[in-house]
């Protein structure tokens, strides 16, 4: 998995309101962004949707719009990644396991992104937190919940990468290192996991109308950017059976 193994999607493919029918579907930054757009689209599919997020107003509107859809109720996880600990981690692991007895699918969509900065000048702390949120949490997320994965006959598990050639220039400071890091955690799952029913794969989509594109290009129109929508049908195909031919490779969204 990396930058030389690249697959699209399928051009005839489109979600069903049955391609994720049974299955529990936990997704991280679930309050906006693509997180949102994925849990309505993953919810709209047949899923059952965990929501995880820091802000509970935000999860709470995201609960509303999925129930609102008249399919699998879903539910919602408070955490702050930035200060989870391994034990809430297993603990997480622990409720679904206990509340929905089954987990199909992960898809990390939370990232954290303050904003762009010499690195020179990035505080300590915020450096911290961006190589806990953007890699550290996924990874002990994925850890505590694989055994989990590995009791259900087809699981997968989505990283949500950005463009490395573009965040490995000045500025990108944390942000940019974490991403690069959760494509060698990806590829290094993938070479463990390939021959098991837990597939890895990751996303990388195009500037999209969300807030950390806001935070990064101040003076742009995001308005005139697609929006996460478009690309979370994606990320139900890789979240569904269909997606196993994408496994180990890296699911380019951005246009040809």
């Amino acid at each position: 998995m990396g930058a030389h193994r690249t697959t699209r999607l399928p051009p005839d493919w489109q979600a069903t309101p049955d391609a994720l029918r049974d299955r529990v579907v936990l997704v991280t930054g679930a309050g906006g962004g693509l997180g949102r757009a994925t849990a309505l689209a993953a919810a709209n599919s047949g899923a059952q949707v965990i929501l995880l997020g820091r802000k509970v107003p935000q999860l709470e509107k995201v609960y509303d719009s999925v129930a609102a859809l008249g399919r699998m109720q879903p539910a919602i996880y408070p955490m702050d990644l930035s200060g989870a600990t391994p034990k809430d981690y297993f603990d997480l692991a622990e409720t679904i396991a206990r509340e929905f007895g089954r987990l199909d699918g992960i898809v990390h969509a939370a990232a954290h992104f303050e904003s762009l900065r010499a690195a020179s000048g990035i505080a300590a702390d915020e450096w911290e937190r961006s190589l806990h949120v953007n890699v550290s949490a996924p990874f002990l997320l994925t850890q505590a919940s694989s055994a989990l994965l590995a009791q259900a006959a087809d699981a997968s598990v989505v990283f949500v990468l950005d463009d490395l050639d573009r965040v490995s220039r000045a500025h990108w400071g944390g942000y940019g290192v974490s991403k690069h890091a959760l494509g060698a955690l990806a590829s290094i799952l993938h070479d463990e996991w390939d021959n098991t029913s837990v597939r890895v794969h990751t996303a990388l989509p195009p500037p999209m109308r969300t807030a950390l594109r806001r935070a990064a290009y101040y003076g742009e129109n995001t308005m005139q950017l697609p929006t996460p929508e478009e690309f979370a049908p994606a990320i139900v195909y890789l979240l569904s059976s269909a997606g196993a031919t994408a496994r180990g490779s890296v699911l380019d969204l951005r246009a040809e």
